[in-house]
């Protein structure tokens, strides 16, 4: 009889959660700055082992404190999603619980995942939806007394503050993250006022399609036409690269968001998806 136990996921199983990533077709992979793989090793990743044989994956490590996406959810096909998340999911409550509990979320792409959760006591908190900008001619407007140019490694502490200043904790990216980001970002750009960093915008794209992965303006300096004058300047960026389309995402309730990017011409494509979430309490 083959033996079936959770244990904790660490680099000797890079190549077996590689492949159940490529070839199963029931995998959640957060949208993520890194590689679900890359977590392996950080607490809170667990690989289902069944004589040594890799079969499903879980993976919500905390990045920030008392917050855990789950950024990988995966199972081979000899499993159902249910038995597999029951396995992963006990053993994942169990330690983060007696790691002084967290609250761990995930944004459900799938319809199979969303009923998981729901099943599992997650609770909707919120959707995302999604919008784009195609080409406009003269479209945006400026900053009055800002200045916009492009961000530095030496901006990245400052542009931590305001991302801890301008998001709820659930959406804080820490000074790692946000250096991956920059990292990989196809512009990245601030706004500085009196020389200090007031907001900042990552922006990625490839083949013609250009994605705003992140902008934040300080909550002191919100309402002066800093976001505007932000998406004035990309657009300029993107249409002189050859860029016709941006696409963003923000919360159905981050109304202020909304009201930019619909101002500055974003459309709702359609696409919505429901952010659930679970309280995992200190182990008492």
């Amino acid at each position: 009889m083959i033996n079936t136990l959770v244990r904790p996921a660490d680099s000797r199983d890079h190549q077996q959660i590689s492949n159940l990533i490529f070839y199963e077709t029931r995998l959640h992979r957060h949208l993520d700055w890194r590689a679900a793989v890359d977590w392996l090793g950080d607490p809170f990743y667990w690989a289902l082992d069944e004589g040594g044989q890799v079969t499903a994956a879980l993976a919500c490590p905390v990045e920030t404190e008392g917050i855990a996406w789950i950024r990988l959810f995966v199972y081979a096909g000899r499993w159902s999603a249910n038995n597999a998340w029951s396995l992963l999911w006990a053993t994942a409550k169990e330690e983060m619980s007696q790691a002084g509990g967290a609250t761990v979320a995930a944004i459900a792409m799938q319809p199979w995942f969303q009923q998981v959760l729901a099943e599992n006591g997650f609770e909707n908190r919120q959707s995302i939806v999604m919008l784009e900008w195609r080409y406009q001619p003269s479209a945006g407007s400026e900053a009055d007394g800002f200045k916009i140019r492009t961000m530095t490694d030496a901006d990245l502490p400052f542009v931590e503050m305001i991302d801890a200043a301008a998001f709820d904790p659930l959406w804080h990216n820490p000074l790692e993250t946000l250096s991956r980001a920059f990292k990989q970002s196809l512009f990245a750009t601030v706004a500085e006022k009196d020389g200090e960093v007031v907001g900042y915008q990552f922006t990625t794209g490839a083949r013609g399609h250009a994605h705003l992965a992140r902008l934040a303006v300080h909550p002191a300096m919100q309402r002066q036409n800093v976001g505007a004058g932000m998406l004035s300047d990309l657009f300029r960026k993107l249409t002189q690269n050859g860029f016709g389309k941006l696409s963003v995402n923000t919360q159905d309730d981050n109304f202020s968001s909304l009201r930019l990017y619909e101002k500055m011409g974003f459309v709702r494509t359609g696409e919505q998806y429901p952010v659930l979430a679970y309280e995992v309490p200190a182990y008492a």
